[in-house]
């Protein structure tokens, strides 16, 4: 085969090597995010979850605008903070949620002394960071268990907006954008009612609070015969529906989207009935991620967006901890250029030396997890069918992410770009009535709810959806 040059010009053959030289973990995993090696103001790491530093006791805090874990310095005022270093800077105070079951580590913004607080174009309830403010609907913290159930769903989600922010994707919540935006209902059942089924609906995603208990999800992942289940799967999945809402659907790339996963005005609710009475196409695994992927194009995306989610993640924390993947023994061969969507296109070659570091990483987590008796840390044979769908997404996240920081104009054959309105407005209950959303899903619920801290979240007291074409995953 002829050889390609990369975005500098230089020889690279078609695995997308430099002619010549080794290839190494750091230079092939070009993630498209950030580090996730946090470091408090004393030197040592801290991590995502921190609230204070354990070695010198320093407060850590979540700053959106940062991207990450920050050490803190005492602010102006009492309970008020700045980032260590940055005096001048903005005055941060903890989420309300701090000292709740949630024990959110996020910073939220303090008003200007003898102001009111500006309304927030992402979407902030008064006192609340920017991930507490999506959700809607908490457990019942009436009993016991849910609070644990809570926290561990909220710390899902604050993983997932954290990394959707350094994607540079939209996190807008309902409170600045009742039609577009985020908002998360989590829910419990209730004896003798319909079972609380996690799925997405017009911007509301809704999981299920027992996916929270790990014994609970385990039964589950074993009696679906499923590789791999976690509340982060679940969320990264969830919030694919989302976006491939707000820029696939309404945008030119929906033909490219129907060329690569299929035509999503295909019935819905048909597909999945079908896939769940006769299981997945005999070549399912050659084809799509996972076995659920094969049943509608929209399952397709959401899953294959999640696995995108995964390896970005995965990808940049071993980055980040310089992980070294050289002298593992590879299980499968490198992909090549040949099984690129688009390999004539300008990144495509550092996207291919990132899907070729992730294949080596793997083998080095499958082999650890051996190690240590446990299965594997990824379960699965990424296809080559899948790779250029995976492209396809990886392109839609760049190009919306190159388009957020640099707001330049766009060509318009290859726009994605939905003007959210960011005007400031109530947070809208969860309705009573049956809704259909955008993905052909008919969803009904019923509740008895309380007012959670005068803000947007709720506490559930029971909730069901009908199980008519909605997604379980």
């Amino acid at each position: 085969m002829d050889s390609l040059t990369d975005d500098g010009g230089q020889a690279v053959d078609p695995q997308g090597l430099p002619d010549g030289n080794a290839s190494s973990l750091a230079a092939d995993l070009r993630a498209p995010t950030i580090s996730r090696a946090y470091q408090c103001q004393c030197g040592r790491p801290v991590f995502l979850g921190n609230s204070q530093c354990l070695a010198c006791r320093t407060p850590l805090g979540f700053v959106p605008e940062r991207l990450g874990v920050v050490p803190l310095s005492p602010g102006p005022e009492t309970d008020t903070f700045t980032v260590f270093g940055d005096a001048g800077g903005p005055v941060l105070r903890r989420c309300a949620n701090f000292l709740t079951a949630a024990g959110c580590n996020w910073m939220a913004p303090v008003p200007a002394q003898g102001g009111d607080a500006a309304p927030s174009p992402q979407g902030l309830a008064p006192g609340y960071c920017l991930s507490c403010s999506a959700t809607r609907t908490i457990p019942d913290l009436s009993i016991e268990s849910n609070g644990t159930l809570w926290r561990k769903l909220e710390q899902g989600k604050r993983r997932l907006l954290s990394q959707l922010l350094a994607l540079g994707l939209p996190v807008v919540t309902r409170h600045a954008d009742p039609v577009h935006g985020l908002a998360f209902d989590f829910l419990s059942n209730v004896p003798g009612g319909q079972h609380v089924l996690t799925g997405h609906e017009m911007g509301v995603i809704t999981l299920n609070a027992e996916e929270a208990e790990d014994a609970v999800r385990e039964r589950i992942r074993a009696e679906m015969r499923e590789p791999y289940r976690t509340l982060v799967g679940h969320f990264r999945h969830e919030i694919g529906h989302y976006y491939w809402d707000l820029l696939v659907a309404p945008t030119p790339w929906i033909e490219g989207f129907r060329s690569l996963f299929g035509d999503e005005r295909a019935d819905y609710a048909t597909a999945l009935r079908m896939h769940y009475e006769n299981g997945p196409p005999a070549d399912w695994a050659v084809r799509f991620v996972t076995s659920y992927a094969s049943s509608h194009p929209w399952e397709d995306w959401a899953e294959t967006w999640a696995h995108y989610l995964h390896m970005a993640d995965t990808a940049d924390t071993a980055m980040s901890f310089g992980v070294d993947a050289q002298n593992v023994e590879l299980a499968s061969d490198l992909f090549t250029v040949e099984d690129l969507w688009q390999p004539e296109h300008p990144g495509a070659l550092k996207f291919l030396d990132f899907l070729n570091g992730w294949v080596r990483l793997t083998n080095v987590l499958n082999e650890l997890s051996r190690s240590m008796g446990q299965p594997d840390y990824y379960p699965f044979v990424l296809p080559r069918a899948a790779v250029g769908k995976l492209q396809f997404i990886h392109q839609v996240i760049t190009e919306q992410r190159q388009r957020d920081h640099a707001g330049a104009p766009q060509d318009e054959a290859t726009s994605t770009d939905v003007p959210l309105d960011a005007a400031p407005a109530p947070l809208p209950p969860p309705v009573d009535a049956p809704m259909e959303n955008g993905q052909g899903q008919s969803q009904g619920q019923v509740q008895a709810q309380q007012p959670f801290c005068q803000t947007g979240l709720q506490q559930n007291q029971g909730m069901f959806q009908d199980d008519a074409g909605t997604s379980p995953r």
